[in-house]
């Protein structure tokens, strides 16, 4: 996935780009509003990371020009600023979330995913990978037309999978998602869901779709 940050605090910048990569995302950074919107002229992008409070074109300015061009680009805004009038203005100029200073940055990820997530749903709300189908608006799975009968937990897991095909989805990966990082989650518990989702999806198929790759995570191919 691809994303751009816009923001002109150069140790935030980078903190945040590495924290990407090492999440494999291809990061670009730009430290004006104007080099921003310079860039998504010319690159294609799945999210945005936008400051408010940047120098010459500010956030606001930076996300209504990209509002009035007609892009639909995910953008979550970045602010020191706290009041509920200051939130409402940030969404109000096309932002589609907003998260304070300071941050974690495993919320900000958690954010950015979602409205990743949210965008590719509304353009396609049907995944297939072989003969396995997920509905995302219905939460629904099947294989070879068989309705498969998932706990929400398994779905969530085999949703991080199928969304990031061909990819290793690292534990971590999977506790923050899904269990927001609950310190009480061990790699023991996502094990075992990992157990009963392949026995779900892959025991009665001669295919096997789902891969554990040792000492790092899971993966799902076609």
């Amino acid at each position: 996935m691809n994303i751009l940050i816009i923001e002109d605090d150069k140790k935030i910048a980078n903190y945040t780009k590495e924290g990407f990569k090492e999440e494999d995302f291809v990061v670009n950074l730009a430290y004006s509003g104007e080099d921003g919107l310079k860039l998504l002229k010319t690159n294609t992008y799945d999210a945005l990371v936008l400051d408010w409070m940047l120098p010459g074109i500010d956030g606001i300015e930076v996300c209504k020009k990209i509002r009035e061009s007609g892009s639909t680009i995910p953008i979550i805004m970045l602010t020191a600023k706290v009041f509920i009038e200051d939130k409402v203005l940030g969404l109000n100029s096309g932002a589609d979330d907003y998260i304070p200073k300071p941050f974690h940055f495993e919320e900000l990820l958690a954010r950015v995913k979602a409205l990743i997530r949210r965008a590719s749903y509304k353009s396609n709300p049907h995944i297939q990978i072989a003969d396995l189908t997920l509905d995302i608006h219905k939460r629904e799975v099947s294989r070879g037309g068989k309705y498969i009968d998932l706990t929400p937990k398994e779905y969530g897991i085999l949703e991080l999978l199928v969304k990031n095909r061909g990819k290793i989805v690292k534990i971590k990966t999977i506790i923050n998602e899904l269990w927001e990082n609950d310190s009480d989650i061990s790699s023991n518990i996502i094990n075992v869901y990992m157990h009963h989702l392949r026995h779900k999806i892959d025991n009665d198929y001669d295919l096997k779709l789902i891969t554990t790759v040792r000492k790092h995570g899971f993966r799902i191919d076609s």
